[in-house]
């Protein structure tokens, strides 16, 4: 049976269709003595505007474009859960976007058209810049969660300073007298993978005693980060490994133990983000947390700030990280 419609709360409340429609597009003019009446008809029957048919008269769909590119990393099913919930209670209408393996943006842009969004979270940290650039360039309002950090940046964008996260790795494995340390990145192509292994090697170089290695897991998940651990084993482990992602670390930590290495006792890890499964008992990793739930924040009120002033001047907004001790390096 079909739900009740625009004509039937107008005959309730005794008004013209065109009043019930403007009092439920927003902006629109109507009194308030106007929008009680048809408030209270609309509930009496139960009726819900069409957001579809709301779009053609205001020009807006709502939609927002959350693109991410990573779904092997439990990481963002928090970050999904608290953009969606975020974008809702603003009104606005997330549409999840999986771009895996895509390299031309110009795909994303055509996709974006064809569901006619409003605007664009990209949140990642592996999409190279020129994809968020690329949307900014379409006319189309962007923000960049989890991009890479500029003075002077052509998107807007809300994270960390990453270079800085690899200084604090490697500052916490200085101060536990690591002589062997290394880096175990994402992919050597991220920008976040790039930006961590220098911060770490810059500070690390600071140490002529200190002996470092790096390499990179083929991506942000737990196979990536348990696979390039047992080549490395085969080789003989360093003391300590800064891993750039946790789910790197925990396919590490998973490889070492499976080969008969104490953690921390043989070989030290800490990891980046702090996700949930970090502070498992089982897993108990020392980690750099990364503040997702105020980058996420900040992010959807910065795009629906951008939705009334698509033209803003690009910032860049960064937020602090800090390390949480656990159990996986020993003790300073």
């Amino acid at each position: 049976m079909p739900g009740p419609t625009l004509k039937d709360v107008a005959e309730r409340a005794g008004v013209s269709r065109s009043a019930v429609s403007r009092t439920f597009t927003d902006g629109a003019s109507v009194s308030e003595k106007m929008r009680a009446k048809v408030e209270r008809a609309a509930e009496e029957l139960g009726y819900s505007p069409n957001a579809l048919a709301s779009s053609l008269t205001t020009g807006r769909t709502k939609l927002i474009g959350l693109i991410a590119n990573n779904f092997h990393n439990p990481l963002f099913l928090e970050i999904f859960d608290r953009f969606t919930r975020r974008l809702q209670d603003r009104g606005l209408r997330p549409l999840l976007v999986n771009l895996t393996d895509e390299t031309d943006p110009e795909n994303s842009i055509r996709m974006m058209r064809t569901y006619s969004v409003d605007g664009v979270v990209v949140a990642s940290s592996t999409l190279p810049p020129v994809f968020a650039k690329a949307f900014r360039d379409a006319g189309i309002p962007v923000v960049h969660s989890f991009g890479r950090y500029s003075t002077r940046p052509r998107v807007h964008v809300v994270g960390i300073d990453n270079v800085e996260c690899g200084r604090m790795a490697a500052t916490e494995l200085l101060a536990r007298n690591y002589k062997r340390v290394a880096f175990l990145g994402g992919p050597e192509s991220a920008t976040s993978t790039q930006d961590r292994l220098h911060g770490f090697g810059a500070e690390i170089a600071k140490h002529p005693g200190v002996e470092m290695s790096h390499s990179f897991a083929t991506g942000y998940s737990f196979h990536a980060g348990r696979t390039e651990m047992q080549r490395l084993i085969a080789n003989g482990p360093a003391e300590a490994y800064f891993c750039g992602d946790d789910v790197i670390a925990v396919g590490a930590l998973s490889a070492l133990q499976d080969a008969g290495y104490d953690v921390p006792g043989d070989v030290g890890l800490i990891g980046l983000n702090d996700m949930e499964m970090s502070g498992w008992e089982s897993i108990d990793l020392t980690t750099i947390r990364q503040p997702v739930e105020d980058i996420i924040d900040a992010s959807v009120s910065l795009m629906a700030s951008l939705l009334d002033l698509p033209d803003a001047r690009p910032k860049a907004r960064l937020f602090s990280c800090e390390v949480v001790e656990r159990g996986t390096l020993r003790p300073r």
